[in-house]
């Protein structure tokens, strides 16, 4: 008969951007000493938290499964994790409706039987040397190299984080630590090469904080016999690390979102021939139709009285724009390069049909990959969209509590709505964003987002 074996998993990931730079992190631990006996961590490209966090959930049951391969159904572990979309999903308390999630929980459950894993919420603060492996990840991504373990300090002072709850110690030694370390690096290493999921590359998922921390409400699951979460819902804080709560309850006081009022400005000689107009063309003024329809912006925010804070795109069109809604609510105008409209290169001025003639080949890739940047070299959506993440969180974080106008131009704006969302790529192309028109967007201090207004142009009439 084979000998129990017991190990602790934990396990987090994260993306600063959401979708950005993206990378998990996962230790197994001795459940009787507290000792690691093995880490894993790995910078994964552009991603999403809930992307990382399945990741770094695999890594983990990997290296433990690598850790003692011939213990079979006698091995047992024990995860631990601060995302509780991930721990629901994978108790089977909530549906894993989102096409995305779906493989990456199979490749998950296909590690070990059912029956050898179980999974427990912890508090983030609990969870320190997974995230700490995570954030190492990110660091290594961002400096252009993978992580590596020996330059590792995650496991610095975390032990006095874990808190009881952990399985019954484990029988017998948990083996020798550096070759099972040995082998669940050369059993990740293999694991690597099977081909990921599209989710790894796209922004398909729901929006969550920029670190490795909680999940959103609707990001895709739910509570298995609900039938689906309300729009606003929000998970209940957690009754005890040992007893995570199933299901909804009360949302907890998350005090009044950032809301960013994304106006886009008023139309120019180029805007009703719709001809690219990006942040490396002639930069053009408002017409006298534009400046009109700045001032009925103005009217009606001056009506509102919501806004409390400006902040303009660097170009011209938005700056005369925000100065227009400025004079009437007494407001002054913050000027911000990272809500610039992108770059078309050697596209500006034209039409899409002008483009299609002389550039048929690059517009074809331009419009099938947002890591395509226009000819000529412009800028990529992919590339928009980290400057937005950024500019966004950014934002969010210096007004807190506070309502901000964004003048700012179709692809930012459609950018801010689509990562709201959780929409994928395409999606750029499936909204209209008149001249003028506003949209808003609601941020919460627990990370979701609420869009609540897209192409608004009542003022307008």
């Amino acid at each position: 008969m084979s000998v129990a074996r017991q190990v602790v998993v934990e396990a987090d990931g994260g993306s600063r951007g959401n979708p950005g730079p993206a990378g998990y992190g996962a230790v197994v631990i001795d459940p009787v000493t507290g000792e690691p006996l093995a880490e894993t961590a790995e910078y994964i490209g552009v991603a999403t938290n809930n992307v990382a966090e399945y990741r770094g959930l695999i890594a983990g049951l990997t290296a433990a499964k690598a850790l003692f391969p011939d213990a079979g159904e006698a091995l047992r572990v024990h995860v631990r994790m601060d995302s509780k979309l991930v721990v629901e999903q994978m108790s089977g308390r909530w549906k894993i409706k989102h096409p995305d999630m779906k493989p990456l929980a199979a490749r998950a459950a296909a590690i070990l039987p059912p029956s050898s894993v179980t999974y427990e919420w912890i508090p983030r603060a609990q969870n320190k040397h997974a995230d700490r492996l995570a954030n190492e990840a990110m660091d290594a991504g961002r400096d252009g190299r993978q992580w590596e373990a020996s330059a590792s300090t995650a496991a610095l002072d975390t032990p006095s984080a874990r808190t009881p709850g952990t399985p019954s110690p484990v029988q017998g030694p948990p083996g020798d630590q550096a070759a099972g370390a040995a082998r669940a690096r050369a059993a990740l290493a293999a694991a690597r090469g099977t081909a990921a999921p599209a989710a790894d590359a796209l922004f398909s998922l729901a929006e969550e904080p920029a670190e490795s921390g909680g999940e959103p409400a609707e990001s895709g699951g739910e509570p298995a016999e609900s039938g689906g979460e309300p729009t606003d819902a929000h998970p209940a804080p957690q009754q005890s690390a040992g007893a995570p709560q199933t299901g909804w309850g009360a949302a907890p006081d998350l005090g009044a979102p950032a809301t960013l009022v994304l106006l886009r400005h008023g139309e120019t000689a180029l805007t009703p021939e719709k001809r690219f107009s990006g942040s490396g063309g002639t930069d053009p003024e408002l017409s006298a139709v534009g400046r009109g329809q700045a001032e009925r912006a103005a009217e009606h925010f001056a009506a509102l009285g919501t806004v409390q804070e400006i902040v303009s795109s660097p170009l011209r069109r938005c700056r005369e724009t925000a100065v227009a809604v400025a004079a009437r609510l007494g407001l002054d105008v913050r000027i911000d390069e990272s809500l610039r409209e992108t770059d078309f290169g050697a596209w500006e001025g034209l039409t899409f049909g002008e483009v299609r003639e002389r550039y048929g080949d690059d517009l074809t890739a331009w419009l099938a990959s947002p890591d395509t940047a226009p000819t000529g070299g412009g800028e990529s959506f992919a590339e928009v969209a980290e400057r937005i993440a950024a500019a966004r969180d950014r934002l969010v974080a210096r007004y807190a509590g506070r309502t901000v106008l964004l003048v700012t131009h179709v692809t930012p704006i459609k950018t801010f709505v689509r990562l709201a969302l959780g929409a994928p790529p395409e999606a750029l192309f499936r909204m209209e964003l008149s001249a003028a028109s506003i949209s808003t967007v609601a941020y919460y201090g627990d990370g979701n987002a609420s869009v609540r207004l897209l192409n608004d142009t009542s003022h307008l009439r």
